[in-house]
């Protein structure tokens, strides 16, 4: 591991900022966390259920993803995370961990310790704030994949999972022109949204046949973002972004 730059934590700040607004001397506090970083490769454990972590995660680059494990090997995602997302943020106060915590694609991580936070915190009572939003916001994004999982049919699950995604990376300045980077595969979409492999790839094709979509490798297009955002209910409501942006 080599120690972070201010400017290796600058994906924090971004995240931040697009849900609420942090002063000059915040964001200099920010860039300032002693954090050690490490290259991970794709598909490996950062932390695991009953883990205890003395630092939170920050995902500089790469995508990350959590998830759950039932004894027959049945796997549930919870959520993905592209860069400047801490997904195991929630490890600051509760020191168990509940669930698992994985690389999805080749990541370059932040590791800053527990005790860093706190200090912050104590310092600079806004940033908790802004990190206790940021933990309110995962929480209403859960309620809408819970929403979608139980009522939602196929076609408006996997909608409204590509709506949200290109929308958190438009908030950050990684996604533009309804053009993004999303390195799913269908197993994933199907561990994510409690649909089949087959069940997917069945949805994609309709959605590619009514132009609602194109999918190149690992970059999405939405080529009708009306109908997208139709198809899947998405009221980008729950994500709390600056100034109620929208695509």
């Amino acid at each position: 591991m080599v120690s972070a730059s201010s400017s290796d934590l600058i994906p924090l700040v971004r995240k931040l900022e697009s849900i609420t607004q942090l002063t000059g001397e915040e964001r200099q506090a920010l860039e300032s966390l002693p954090a050690a970083i490490r290259l991970m490769q794709p598909r490996q454990d950062i932390v695991r259920d009953k883990d205890r972590p003395e630092h939170c995660c920050l995902v500089l680059s790469g995508w990350t993803y959590r998830y759950k494990l039932l004894s027959e090997g049945k796997r549930q995602i919870l959520s993905f995370h592209p860069p400047g997302d801490l997904p195991d943020l929630q490890s600051l106060h509760l020191h168990v961990m509940d669930h698992n915590l994985a690389t999805l694609t080749a990541c370059r991580l932040a590791f800053i310790p527990h005790e860093a936070f706190r200090d912050l915190t104590n310092r600079f009572p806004g940033l908790g704030a802004a990190l206790w939003r940021d933990t309110l916001v995962d929480a209403a994004i859960f309620r809408e994949w819970m929403t979608g999982i139980g009522r939602r049919t196929a076609f408006g699950r996997i909608a409204h999972l590509f709506c949200e995604m290109y929308l958190k990376l438009h908030s950050v300045g990684l996604a533009t022109s309804h053009r993004c980077e999303l390195p799913f595969t269908q197993v994933d979409i199907g561990d994510a949204l409690g649909l089949s492999n087959v069940h997917v790839n069945r949805v994609l094709q309709e959605m590619r046949g009514k132009g609602l979509i194109t999918l190149q490798g690992s970059r999405l297009v939405i080529v009708d973002w009306g109908a997208l955002s139709e198809a899947g209910e998405f009221d980008p409501t729950y994500l709390h972004l600056r100034a109620g942006e929208t695509a």
